[in-house]
């Protein structure tokens, strides 16, 4: 059986056959390595066993908190779509720009599938898959969309609970143009610690709006979490104030 090519999406059907036939996504792998890292496929089982598993950003914050490397290979509409993040050199490989796909897709994003990486990074040493130059880019990006844009629409678990948040300081990597409730939501960050509760009763925002704009700066080590601070609070629940739309860029 071929595996597929870095450059193309697969349709779910074809990614379902060949996984059946062969045990595996179909792509490409490396030597003998088979298993994800033991501390991330200690996540994995937890959100298993929580019946999380398919969520996306849970995954990849999973890969960030580790500073693991893994193929994740989306469900995109009718499509698989493969990212393989470097976590360490900050970069992923990936078809195309994940971050130019459509809302619509990006809504209900999922993972269908785990693998340990199926290209190494660039400037390996072993240049044996190493792929084109072009398939690589920023991480930090992606980051910030898959929380402003994906699915999920709730506080990630590590940093959910009783907590206040506050915006670390110095240069936040991947920074969109935040406009509106947002950018005023993260300037006042700068100069505060605040609850969810708190950051979803500011003006323009909703509890949606606030746990994606945490969710995004937590994922790019931006986030200060205190669970002892003078402003913590337990999380609301979803039905508090609304859950307002898709935050814009």
């Amino acid at each position: 059986m071929k595996d597929f090519d870095d450059s193309t999406l697969w349709r779910v059907s074809a990614f379902e056959r060949v996984r059946r036939e062969t045990g595996g996504s179909g792509f490409m792998r490396l030597g003998n390595e088979t298993v994800l890292p033991t501390t991330l496929l200690g996540d994995i089982r937890k959100l298993e066993r929580s019946g999380q598993a398919s969520d996306a950003l849970e995954l990849v914050a999973a890969c960030v908190r580790h500073q693991e490397s893994a193929l994740l290979c989306l469900q995109y509409e009718e499509v698989v779509w493969p990212i393989t993040l470097f976590v360490r050199q900050k970069v992923y490989h990936s078809p195309r720009d994940m971050t130019e796909a459509a809302d619509t897709g990006m809504a209900t994003l999922k993972v269908v599938a785990a693998e340990p990486p199926g290209v190494r990074v660039p400037g390996h040493w072993m240049t044996e898959r190493v792929a084109a130059a072009e398939l690589y880019r920023p991480m930090a990006p992606l980051l910030w969309d898959l929380a402003l844009r994906g699915p999920r629409r709730t506080l990630l678990t590590e940093i959910g609970g009783t907590a206040a948040y506050r915006l670390l300081q110095g240069r936040i990597e991947g920074r969109p143009q935040l406009a509106g409730a947002l950018g005023s939501a993260m300037d006042r960050l700068h100069r505060e610690s605040a609850s969810l509760r708190d950051i979803a009763s500011w003006p323009g925002m909703s509890l949606e709006r606030a746990s994606r704009l945490l969710n995004a700066l937590y994922l790019n080590s931006a986030l200060m979490v205190t669970r002892a601070h003078p402003a913590a609070r337990p999380e609301p629940k979803s039905g508090f104030m609304g859950l307002g739309g898709k935050p814009k860029k």
